[in-house]
């Protein structure tokens, strides 16, 4: 298809720009672009065209936004918040990381979350939660969403409320800390996402887990 045909002219410089921020960095001699930056440059190049399709000037705007990587950014906030929760989980085995969605996540295994069969928070996540509550009311755009897994040991009807219980726990404790629960989305998912076979006794100690997202959205998404 010819974009240049189907696309207004005063569009195609934003797509053309996106594109030559990736692949034009190594033939200039700069740095290359970490994954964080070219997706964002991608997306909001890619959602500045779909935008722009609908409208006027504001639609450009609009659909660069929601095209950077669905709306969620990857903010100076956004790093510091998963630099410090680095340091608050060092040796709990608690996995931090940026997702693709620009989202802060926090897989949180059994051995530090949840008793088997129960979902009463143990001792070991208070201070890690604690340290993910703090400073949350400073970001007014941010959301949370807690997802409860459980491993294949038992009946879904006993799997699937204690999945969502204990995401639900996780909220009431955040909730407790200062952080408005009405930012708090609670889903559970059973047995039904593992991320490791549930053959062993060590696979289904990482699938029975709790998973915490952080996402900040753009400033013109969360109005």
């Amino acid at each position: 298809m010819n974009l240049s045909n189907r696309l207004p002219n005063r569009l195609l410089p934003g797509l053309v720009a996106a594109a030559a921020l990736v692949a034009g960095c190594a033939d200039m001699g700069l740095q290359p672009m970490n994954p964080t930056a070219r997706n964002t440059a991608i997306g909001a190049g890619v959602g500045a065209v779909a935008g722009g399709a609908l409208g006027e000037g504001r639609g450009a705007v609009i659909g660069a936004g929601v095209g950077a990587l669905g709306g969620y950014v990857w903010s100076r906030q956004m790093e510091q918040r998963k630099q410090a929760m680095e340091r608050a989980t060092v040796g709990t085995g608690v996995a931090v990381s940026q997702t693709p969605d620009n989202q802060l996540k926090l897989n949180i295994p059994s051995d530090i979350s949840f008793d088997t069969g129960r979902a009463d928070i143990k001792p070991n996540l208070r201070p890690i939660l604690d340290q993910f509550a703090s400073g949350l009311s400073g970001q007014p755009n941010t959301e949370v969403r807690i997802i409860g897994h459980t491993d294949n040991t038992g009946a879904d009807a006993v799997n699937d409320p204690l999945s969502v219980q204990r995401a639900q726990a996780a909220r009431d404790y955040l909730a407790a800390r200062g952080v408005d629960p009405r930012r708090i989305m609670v889903a559970g998912r059973g047995e039904r996402e593992p991320i490791a076979d549930n053959g062993s006794e060590a696979g289904r100690a990482r699938n029975r887990r709790v998973e915490i997202y952080l996402g900040e959205r753009q400033g013109v998404a969360a109005r």
